[in-house]
């Protein structure tokens, strides 16, 4: 019962609590775009976490992870482009989507390791961005604007910004409780066994390939969730939600926070983008700032802020 009471755990509740009371913060301080940024915030800690199943659990390093926002994002501004705008629809199309893209992804990928692995991730990644350039219909490099945000009968009205808010902060709950659950099963053991010695692991009769597919899949369907949700928050979807940079970013927080935790992607989305909002109204160079006060947390806080967090619990 003793070990429940650490820094770290406390740190978790701190900022799930947080999360929970933001809404009635900004209604008592009028502070509105505290809102719109951490509705943004959690929808891109829900993008760090499932980056986080396969790379921080699984020990695949995609560079590519961006690419389920994107088409995620697509799935929903097309449909509603086309005049379907229930979300009924348009959400299990943009799940659907995103798991046979990474089903084909992992399909070819998982058959390289290290380096080669994250290079050909990087490449389809940057052939969807592509390819959603070239959609003239669709906005082609400019994007595609959403007139109108998913609808789900009454049950919800995305254009609340409290309901929608809390919807992404559900779905990043839900998202987190799942990868908890998985990680604990005897899937998910076996998938971090295949992190730490694969040779073991198929020695004794478990399919790599099959286990890590699975994984991956499951991750770019959780990403293309957070894609469906971005779209219906900016009103708004292009390709460069795709492009490598955001990858990067996405792999930055999971970092940040720390692979391999289950809070870990969330603190470090929240400290990435705060900072990254923080900065830019200080200064226009504001990514010369930003960039050694990463690489000092990294360097410095081992295994990330959950590491840092770890380590104070131990004394």
């Amino acid at each position: 019962m003793k070990g429940l009471f650490n820094v770290r755990n406390a740190a978790a509740v701190l900022v799930v609590a947080g999360l929970l009371l933001l809404p009635l913060y900004t209604t008592l301080s009028g502070n509105v775009f505290a809102l719109t940024l951490f509705t943004r915030i959690v929808i891109f800690a829900l993008a760090a976490s499932s980056l986080n199943l396969i790379m921080g659990y699984g020990g695949m390093m995609s560079f590519g992870h961006a690419a389920y926002l994107g088409i995620g994002g697509y799935a929903v501004g097309i449909l509603a482009a086309e005049g379907v705008g229930s979300g009924f629809i348009q959400w299990p199309v943009a799940l659907l989507a995103s798991a046979l893209f990474a089903l084909v992804i992992g399909a070819l990928s998982l058959r390289t390791r290290g380096v080669y692995f994250i290079m050909i991730t990087l490449a389809f990644a940057q052939m969807a961005y592509y390819v959603a350039s070239g959609l003239s219909r669709y906005g082609g490099d400019d994007g595609l604007t959403i007139y109108k945000r998913s609808d789900f009968g009454g049950l919800i009205n995305l254009s609340n910004r409290v309901q929608f808010y809390y919807l992404c902060l559900g779905c990043l709950f839900a998202g987190l409780y799942l990868i908890w659950r998985i990680v604990r099963s005897r899937f998910g053991m076996v998938v971090q066994g295949l992190r730490s010695n694969e040779q073991r692991m198929q020695a004794i009769g478990f399919p790599a390939t099959r286990y890590r597919l699975a994984c991956f899949v499951i991750s770019g369907t959780m990403c293309g969730l957070a894609g469906a949700l971005l779209a219906n928050n900016t009103d708004f979807v292009s390709p460069a939600v795709m492009y490598w940079t955001r990858s990067g970013d996405l792999m930055v927080m999971v970092i940040l926070g720390g692979m391999g935790s289950l809070f870990g992607p969330v603190i470090g989305a929240i400290v990435y983008l705060v900072l990254e909002e923080f900065l830019s109204q200080v200064t226009e160079y504001w990514a010369l700032i930003l960039g050694p006060l990463l690489l000092l947390i990294v360097l410095f806080g081992r295994g990330g802020i959950d590491g840092l967090l770890g380590r104070f619990s131990r004394g």
